[in-house]
């Protein structure tokens, strides 16, 4: 990519969502399920300059609290599950929701301050 250009914001988030460069777009982003990798395989982007932080862990709380929580409400309400039967599906279902959003999270993150120029991402 030709430094100095604008660069496009959501496709960026959204090669992040999908763990992958925000600049070439096909290049892995994580090393790990969280860790981000020093720099693109593929384009040599450097992405160690991010700063996600907490950010992606607060949305998906925030993201899972407001999905699970009407849900088991009308759950609750519609069909009145044994307690236990109820405890273990949403618990099972809130481990799996949170496992399958935070990378994504982290990952659209990193696309975001990347696109914006934040934190060391220099135009």
């Amino acid at each position: 990519m030709i430094k100095n250009l604008p660069r496009e914001t959501w496709p960026s988030v959204w090669r992040g969502w999908r763990r992958r460069c925000p600049n070439c777009g096909s290049g892995p982003m994580m090393a790990g399920y969280l860790k981000v990798q020093k720099s693109c395989p593929v384009c040599r982007e450097e992405l160690h300059h991010h700063r996600a932080d907490d950010g992606p862990a607060y949305l998906t709380i925030l993201l899972v609290g407001h999905v699970m929580a009407p849900l088991l409400l009308f759950v609750f309400t519609t069909w009145r599950p044994d307690p236990l039967i109820l405890f273990t599906i949403f618990a099972v279902g809130c481990v799996a929701l949170s496992l399958y959003l935070l990378p994504r999270l982290k990952g659209a993150i990193v696309g975001f301050q990347w696109a914006r120029g934040m934190h060391g991402f220099a135009h």
